[in-house]
This record gives C-alpha cells, sequence and structure tokens, in this order.
C-alpha cells in the first residue's frame, strides 16, 4: 500500500514536472542579458550624490552601466564604488571633437573605466540638415579613430541618433556611413527610439547589417509621435518599454540573433523614477 502510494506520488511529480516545463517553455524568456543601464538617464542625480545613485541603481538589479566618471570623483574612486556594488562599465562614450581631436585620450579615459566598446552618439552638423559632406566626413574620422581605438584593444561604436536617415540615392545617408566605414574599425550601437523617430525600422536595420551592431539603447517612442530627422524629441515622449510604438519583442529576439550582448536603458524622461523600475519588470516578464 505505502509503495503504491509513493509510485502514485512520484508519477504525480513527474506528470507536473513535464506540465511545468511545457509551461516554462511555452513562456520562454526573450530577454536573457544582465540589466544594463545609460547613465544619462539619472543625469540629475549623479550631480547631488554618486553613492546613493550608485545605491538605487544596484537595487534595480543593474549590473552593466554604459558612461563615464561623474563630475566630483576620480575614476578611480568611481570604480572602486562600482565593483563594490557589482557593476562594470562595458562602454563608455566620446565627443566627435575628442575623437578626432584626442583619440589617445579616448583610448586612456576608456581603459581606465575597464570598457572595451567606445560610442560615439552625434556627429556635428546645421539642426535637420545631415548633408552628404557631414556624412563623408564622419566616415573619415570615424575610420582613423576607429583604427587607433582598434588598435589598442577597444571596439569603437558610432550611435544612430535619427538624423541620419535622410534620404540619399536608393536608401539613407546611414545606409552610405555603415557602407563606407571600415568594418574592422567602425561598429555601430543602436538607439531604438532614434532609429525610429527618423523613419527608419529597427528590426530591418539590424537584419541588414547583421554584426555590424555590437550595443543596443533600449527606449520607447510613445505611441501617436510622429518622427522628423531632427535628432530630438520632447521628453515626455521616451515611455516605459513596451508602452509605446516600438515592436519590443521583435526588436530584442533580432538584436539577440545578430549578436548583440550588451543593451543599456535609457531613459531621458523627467520621470526616469518612475519608469525606469516598470521598465526592468517588462525586460524581466517578457516571454514568447
Amino acid at each position: 500500500m505505502i509503495t503504491r502510494n509513493l509510485v502514485a506520488v512520484g508519477l504525480l511529480a513527474t506528470s507536473l514536472l513535464n506540465f511545468s516545463d511545457g509551461f516554462a517553455q511555452k513562456g520562454k524568456k526573450i530577454y536573457t542579458f544582465p540589466i544594463g543601464i545609460q547613465s544619462y538617464t539619472y543625469r540629475h542625480s549623479f550631480p547631488k550624490d554618486i553613492v546613493a545613485t550608485l545605491d538605487t541603481i544596484q537595487s534595480l538589479g543593474i549590473t552593466e552601466m554604459e558612461g563615464g566618471t561623474p563630475k566630483g570623483i576620480t575614476t578611480a574612486e568611481f570604480k572602486k564604488l562600482l565593483k563594490e556594488r557589482n557593476i562594470s562599465i562595458p562602454g563608455t562614450g566620446a565627443g566627435y571633437e575628442q575623437l578626432v581631436n584626442d583619440p589617445m585620450g579616448v583610448v586612456k579615459n576608456a581603459k581606465e573605466l575597464g570598457a572595451t566598446y567606445v560610442m560615439c552618439a552625434w556627429i556635428p552638423h546645421q539642426k535637420g540638415n545631415f548633408t552628404l559632406e557631414n556624412a563623408k566626413k564622419a566616415v573619415e574620422d570615424f575610420n582613423r579613430a576607429g583604427k587607433i581605438l582598434q588598435e589598442n584593444g577597444l571596439t569603437f561604436c558610432y550611435h544612430n541618433h535619427g538624423f541620419e536617415f535622410q534620404p540619399y540615392e536608393d536608401g539613407t545617408l546611414f545606409d552610405y556611413i555603415v557602407k563606407n566605414t571600415n568594418p574592422k574599425y567602425v561598429s555601430f550601437e543602436m538607439d531604438i527610439l532614434w532609429a525610429t523617430h527618423g523613419g527608419a525600422d529597427p528590426v530591418k536595420l539590424l537584419n541588414k547589417y547583421g554584426s555590424r551592431w555590437k550595443l543596443m539603447h533600449l527606449k520607447d517612442l510613445k505611441k501617436g509621435v510622429k518622427g522628423d530627422l531632427t535628432g530630438g524629441t520632447p521628453q515626455e515622449n521616451d515611455v516605459i518599454l513596451g508602452t509605446g510604438q516600438i515592436d519590443m519583442p521583435m526588436v530584442l529576439k533580432t538584436a539577440k540573433k545578430v549578436g548583440i550582448k550588451h543593451y543599456f536603458i535609457e531613459d531621458e524622461s523627467n520621470i526616469w523614477a518612475y519608469q525606469v523600475p516598470k521598465s526592468i519588470a517588462y525586460l524581466k516578464n517578457l516571454t514568447e
């Protein structure tokens, strides 16, 4: 009798396990990477209290950050604070002029932070009038700076900002930049909000340029907002992931397919403290 009961219990446990496995497969998680943050999200917090800001970031389960050393602290001190909170910096940023005029300074800064990627998020141009000449100069400058970074063990990434999707020939000036930069020296970081705002389809871009994409900024564009080629939009148009007009599940699945491993939530709104935890919950709970 006892043996029969044990067998029955065992069968029940096995069937429940199989059921839960089947359920888990149906609910397979889409986002499987560390949670990252772009430090610009906390641009109003870092100047007030660096330690408290890092404590907040840690409390959200964030383990990767894209950014640089905040003002008022040395890089060594900042790295110590990060290490104590199990936060690494895979990527940092550099301004266009710094890349052109002092690429070795960029290298030094990135290496001090422990970063392996350096991104540039803007190409100087007349607002709303990004030209072929601007793109040609960027190609030349990116190839030159990217070579220096590559020779020093770093990967340079240009971060799209929307204005590059100006029509050109059978594509856009962004296509021109990708096609004319050396893949050995120049990679890319996709900002999915700015790609969408500039009239591009993030999924199509990911598929088109595959492994040229190395990093991603996760953000969502408010439903109903019509974009343009200015590279700017009101802060309130940056909304919680999954509540805007971007097909986030498809973007994330495609990004994983092409090999992107570092994703940074960047919330440019003025209610980031409210939105970021909800965006993180969205990523963690997103299943297919």
